[in-house]
């Protein structure tokens, strides 16, 4: 199956062809780092305290940045976790940042370890010790460590999709939110988006090669629920979840489903879908009105669950 680009939004759909997507692959991977790394930014950064902390746990330390736009006391806090397909991207993340400034709260980026280096389930188990570290560390942090929200992109949202059912199988801190933008919770894509080949940015081909490092193997129904989301029989007593989606995603009906799935098992989910948005659109076109829609639904979520006024 084929995606129509007459469906992009007008907005974004300057460059955006079946050439945008990456190509990716264990011979390539540490070329297409370097290239994204040194690519620059579509946006200016706004101007937050950065604290680097090393979170010590059994399997070693795991560094994450701390983003706050004031040094106020008992912050609420956004456990955050970059995209970049399990493989890719780094915890100098612009969103992050973007978020602590504008809603004036603490969000801790987790510079969780990659695969195929570091199969699953190393990345959960960082985004895990972080949470601990947090929740115990808080009042050291200037944290409230009993106003907390995860959440991230992709991948990223993937592994907090992951991190809140561990969190509710190991009875971990409670969490006021989980909030996914775009995740990337299901390692089969069977389904009507799934089955197009040719999206812009995240295509088939590549999440599949994604999945199969990050697994490090073919996927499959036999993944852990930790590593696809989607896998997970039970979805109850779950925290709420914020999911925003476009609908011209690879992970859209994966995507519909799982909130679909959430409210049905009692858990509240908001969904919002964006016509016309394909995979990181709002990345390339950050002043797009669907981009900038799809920022205020996020910040509107975070801000009533962490109980909060934005910007």
């Amino acid at each position: 199956m084929k995606l129509d680009y007459n469906r992009i939004d007008p907005e974004l759909r300057e460059g955006a062809t079946e050439e945008l997507a990456l190509r990716v692959d264990r011979a390539g991977l540490n070329a297409l780092r370097e290239a994204l790394a040194a690519a620059p930014s579509a946006v200016a950064e706004p101007p937050v305290i950065t604290r680097r902390h090393e979170v010590e746990a059994e399997g070693g330390k795991t560094t994450v940045f701390l983003y706050r736009k004031s040094d106020r006391p008992d912050q609420p806090c956004l456990l955050w976790f970059h995209g970049g397909g399990y493989i890719l991207g780094d915890a100098d993340d612009n969103r992050a940042k973007q978020l602590a400034f504008d809603l004036d709260i603490t969000v801790v980026s987790v510079d969780y370890r990659l695969a195929p280096e570091h199969p699953f389930p190393a990345g959960l188990e960082d985004a895990w010790n972080t949470l601990l570290w947090l929740h115990g560390e808080g009042d050291r942090l200037g944290i409230n460590p009993d106003c907390l929200a995860i959440g991230g992109t992709s991948a990223g949202a993937g592994l907090a999709a992951g991190l809140a059912l561990k969190v509710r199988d190991a009875q971990g801190p409670r969490l006021k939110l989980q909030l996914l933008l775009y995740p990337m919770i299901d390692n089969l894509h069977a389904t009507e988006s799934g089955q197009i080949d040719n999206h812009p940015v995240w295509n088939q081909a590549t999440s599949f090669a994604a999945w199969e490092m990050y697994l490090g193997g073919e996927p499959g129904e036999a993944a852990s629920c930790y590593a696809a989301a989607a896998r997970a029989d039970d979805l109850s007593r779950l925290p709420p979840a914020h999911i925003c989606v476009g609908t011209e995603d690879l992970f859209y009906d994966e995507d519909v489903d799982y909130a679909r799935r959430l409210n049905a098992a009692g858990v509240p989910c908001e969904l919002a879908v964006f016509p016309g948005l394909y995979h990181a659109g709002d990345v390339f076109h950050p002043q797009a009105g669907v981009s900038q829609r799809l920022m205020a639904s996020v910040k509107l979520a975070l801000s009533q669950a962490l109980g909060v006024a934005g910007n």
